[in-house]
């Protein structure tokens, strides 16, 4: 190679040095990472305040409380963080190890539903909370009438697939003086997997507060002919309430040793 061509060739090089630019890489641009705090119709807001508030509920941890049923008393312990779950008698204990639920009865007296009946008293005892839930969607729902008052409402529907039966709906009614919840209208789909037009309802009048959380004393169920309420048809009552911060041990909520997962 000639001295020309080198000297060519050092030009060449020169000029393409400066005039080259570094190339930034393009960043992703950074999103805000905001917690998403969950929308709640006002008049939601209002009855959660008037039985305590949702952040003093959620500051709670263990629930517990006993049915005091005529044949078999039921006592029911549930974590309000995972709810996992509890129920004991004399003859048989069941339970949600937050994965699956579970039986323990070596006599085979249960003849009912586990996967339907372990959290059932906990979902109509713990009203308004449960329905602060994730996966919920909040509509608006005609004021219910009862005995010459007018009880203003909200209609609460499941995103599919959420619980063991998302086509259940639910309507909490208030008292729209005090806002505290007065009635509960639900249906029952459980594995017929139907919308059903079918809204039984119950009375929440009956009340006692704990840890600065008012809840249930008793409920009652109505006789109803759509959503005309008529006379009272029996009444649960919950005794011995307990609501504290602090979690059972690990393993409470276990399936026992001689204890069977349900299907």
């Amino acid at each position: 190679m000639n001295k020309l061509t080198i000297l060519l060739l050092f030009l060449v090089i020169s000029a393409c040095k400066q005039n080259s630019k570094p190339v930034k890489a393009e960043e992703p641009a950074q999103e805000e990472m905001s917690e998403s705090k969950p929308q709640y119709p006002d008049a939601l807001v209002k009855v959660f305040d008037a039985h305590g508030g949702l952040g003093q509920w959620k500051k709670q941890r263990t629930l517990s409380f006993v049915l005091p049923k005529s044949k078999l008393e039921e006592t029911h312990t549930i974590d309000l963080w995972s709810r996992m779950d509890k129920v004991e008698t004399e003859q048989f204990t069941m339970g949600f190890d937050g994965s699956k639920t579970w039986l323990l009865d070596t006599d085979e007296t249960y003849k009912g539903d586990v996967v339907f009946y372990h959290n059932l008293m906990f979902y109509f005892y713990a009203m308004p909370f449960v329905l602060a839930d994730d996966g919920i969607v909040y509509s608006e729902t005609e004021d219910l009438e009862y005995e010459g008052k007018s009880y203003p409402g909200v209609k609460i529907a499941y995103q599919s697939g959420v619980g063991a039966s998302s086509k259940d709906e639910y309507y909490i009614h208030f008292d729209p003086d005090t806002h505290q919840m007065t009635w509960l209208g639900y249906t029952v789909t459980y594995r017929s997997g139907e919308t059903s037009d079918n809204v039984r309802w119950i009375n929440y009048k009956d009340w006692q507060e704990l840890n600065g959380v008012v809840l249930p004393k008793s409920i009652t169920w109505h006789k109803y002919e759509g959503r005309k309420i008529m006379e009272a048809a029996s009444t649960v009552t919950f005794e011995d309430v307990a609501l504290s911060t602090t979690p059972k041990p690990n393993g409470f909520y276990a399936k026992p040793e001689d204890g069977n997962f349900t299907p």
